[in-house]
């Protein structure tokens, strides 16, 4: 079986409520009626894929992929108001729901959290694991340049420890993003230091040794993580202010309750996050339906690594099975 873990799903009903009332987003259409979601400095063509659930269903079919974990994508419900915030998270879980409905056995949903109200984003967190029977919630690497370890989401964390939860994390404006308005360097580049620096910051504060039964899966391979861990072992050996919270280097956090999902299609970087974390921590992605998604690539990447055939096993299903419990 082979089960993609990082691809997105907008409802409609999600995109009607903006087009409607939205604080920060503006609904046009382009030429093929495709809704675009006009953002700061951002803009999301919701494709047939991002919108259609038999589109989907029949794009699997035709890549050869069994199951999808779906998420929201940014920038998510929380660049709105925190009381509209709320509703269109509400919205957005409640679609989800109904698609694992509709399709069971072939989606899976991950909760959407409206993370700039900490005390709602708890009761929806509840209400998306034990009502809607989402396996985890996707978490955007900021909220709104607050960062994940702030101790505000601490409360969301102990409930997830409980529970031994999964937290995704994908990323969103980069705080800095002012710096990063040509040539897409946002998504290109501003997206993966922006999750590498809400993982460094989650484990030099200490959040994820004090919450040591959450599972993170970090997206695009994990930024700079893999590339960069020893780098962040050197400073906590050489700085008393990267020791203070935690009792061991953060490596060893990083390759044990840290997962890298595969999208970053370079064979060479799907081996190096292999040999850094191992291959019981990466699971199968590809970004689909956006531009620069692909199954077909995903797929091949991974073929191309030079990994043995059990490992393949593990990171294009077994993983994300055993994670997700599905």
């Amino acid at each position: 079986m082979i089960i993609d873990v990082h691809n997105h799903f907008y409802p409609m009903k999600y995109v009607e409520a903006v087009a409607q009332q939205s604080a920060q987003i503006r609904v046009t259409y382009d030429k093929d009626g495709n809704p675009e979601l006009h953002s700061p400095g951002d803009i999301n063509v919701v494709v047939p894929g991002h919108r259609d659930l038999a589109h989907r269903d029949k794009a699997l079919t035709e890549a050869g992929v069994d199951h999808h974990v779906f998420s929201f994508t940014c920038p998510g419900t929380v660049v709105e108001p925190p009381a509209r915030s709320v509703e269109l998270a509400r919205i957005v879980n409640d679609a989800f729901h109904s698609a694992m409905q509709t399709y069971p056995g072939r989606f899976t949903a991950l909760g959407t959290l409206p993370l700039n109200d900490p005390q709602a984003a708890l009761a929806e967190y509840d209400r998306a694991i034990r009502q809607l029977g989402f396996p985890g919630v996707m978490l955007y690497s900021n909220v709104n340049g607050t960062p994940l370890h702030d101790a505000r989401f601490h409360p969301l964390y102990e409930r997830a420890n409980r529970a031994g939860g999964v937290f995704y994390i994908h990323p969103t404006y980069p705080v800095g993003v002012e710096a990063m308005q040509d040539y897409w360097l946002m998504p290109l580049v501003g997206f993966l230091f922006d999750t590498t620096l809400a993982a460094a910051g989650l484990v030099f504060s200490g959040v994820v040794e004090k919450f040591p039964n959450v599972r993170w899966v970090l997206g695009h391979l994990g930024g700079a993580i893999p590339y960069l861990a020893e780098r962040l072992d050197r400073g906590y050996h050489a700085f008393a202010d990267c020791r203070a919270n935690i009792s061991r280097p953060p490596s060893e956090y990083l390759r044990a309750q840290f997962y890298y999902d595969t999208v970053n299609f370079d064979p060479r970087a799907i081996r190096f996050a292999v040999d850094f974390a191992g291959a019981a921590h990466v699971l199968a992605g590809s970004d689909y339906p956006h531009m620069i998604g692909s199954m077909r690539q995903m797929q091949d990447a991974i073929a191309a690594a030079g990994l043995s055939p059990a490992e393949n096993q593990q990171i294009l299903g077994s993983n994300a099975a055993a994670l997700f419990k599905l």
